[in-house]
């Protein structure tokens, strides 16, 4: 087994071998722009890795690891169009760099990119049923992700979501494509079905642990540390576990004259102080912890103790980042 940090290497290096071509630039000069700003290669990561632990060697799934990161980016490309978000990663979105148009065609093309690398590239040497399991896959997973999008849009006109139903649309939009990542690397590892389920089931809860960590950064993380300032999903009254959580218990007028509170740190403040007076922030700290367990029990027992040892600290990790 490699690091996570010679693995994240791994995925970069061939990221900035892809070879696209030369016009139209206004096509793909958004895509390359996309994939260079970084971020954590979390989804990429898993799939070198769970292929390596499996077969000992992460080369067989480099294909299917950038695919995911494509597909990735993809999702994120179109999520700041449609929440007219101006940055990530510290740089101007690709709608505000470019336009809307652009934003759309350019997210157009990594999807299809992101289905050829997929399917093995130029290259592709998978046989048939390898090569039907990851499609099958991919494009099963695509689809939740669509799927959780609309919800988290339904929720935004909505006073009655559950918690119940904001941890599905979770699960959906952001934790099936972790699972997806870590299946691929075990399809082409060789790996039995059984495996294959069992790496999906721990990406699957690695992602929960994730999302549910972010929802308690955004509220009560360090600026400097998170990235971002803190408060947003406060301000924008965003669904999330805190906020729903809040409104099945809290008083209701109270809650509501906190988030009515105009000016934006008095506001953040204000639901702040109610989630700790409900004991959210703790039990938001034990969620994350309880699905990152999870993730481990799903572990399969062929594991060598080193890879084990890898992907434990992986999911442990979940509970203790600060960005």
């Amino acid at each position: 087994m490699l690091t996570i940090t010679r693995y994240s290497e791994i995925v970069n290096e061939h990221l900035a071998r892809i070879s696209y071509p030369a016009h139209p630039q206004g096509l793909y000069d958004p895509i390359k722009y996309s994939l260079e700003a970084g971020g954590k290669r979390i989804r990429p990561v898993l799939t070198l890795a769970v292929c390596d632990a499996l077969c000992g060697s992460p080369d067989k799934a480099v294909n299917q690891a950038l695919g995911v990161e494509m597909y990735h980016n993809f999702t994120l490309l179109h999520d700041d169009l449609m929440d007219h978000s101006p940055v990530r990663r510290s740089r101007p979105t690709v709608y505000v760099k470019w336009d809307e148009r652009t934003a759309i065609l350019s997210g157009d093309a990594m999807l299809t990119m992101a289905g050829m690398l997929m399917r093995g590239g130029e290259a592709c040497n998978m046989d048939a049923a390898a090569l039907g399991s990851v499609l099958d896959l991919y494009d099963r997973t695509a689809m939740e992700v669509y799927e959780g999008q609309q919800l988290d849009m339904d929720f935004e006109a909505r006073k009655d979501v559950k918690v119940e139903e904001y941890l599905e649309m979770i699960r959906l939009k952001t934790s099936v494509l972790l699972g997806c990542a870590c299946q691929l690397g075990a399809i082409m590892a060789g790996a039995s079905k059984d495996v294959q389920l069992s790496m999906y089931r721990y990406g699957e809860q690695l992602g929960l642990a994730f999302q549910m960590q972010d929802d308690y950064l955004d509220t009560f993380g360090c600026a400097d540390t998170f990235g971002k300032p803190i408060g947003g999903d406060i301000l924008n009254e965003k669904k999330t576990w805190l906020l729903i959580s809040a409104m099945q218990r809290a008083n209701g007028q109270d809650l509501i004259d906190a988030l009515a509170i105009e000016e934006p740190q008095a506001k953040i403040d204000a639901v702040r102080e109610i989630y700790v007076e409900l004991g959210l922030d703790k039990e938001c700290r034990e969620k994350v912890t309880e699905y990152s367990t999870e993730a481990i029990k799903a572990l399969p027992e062929s594991l060598t103790s080193e890879a084990r040892e890898f992907f434990i600290s992986l999911a442990r990790n979940a509970e203790t980042r600060a960005k």
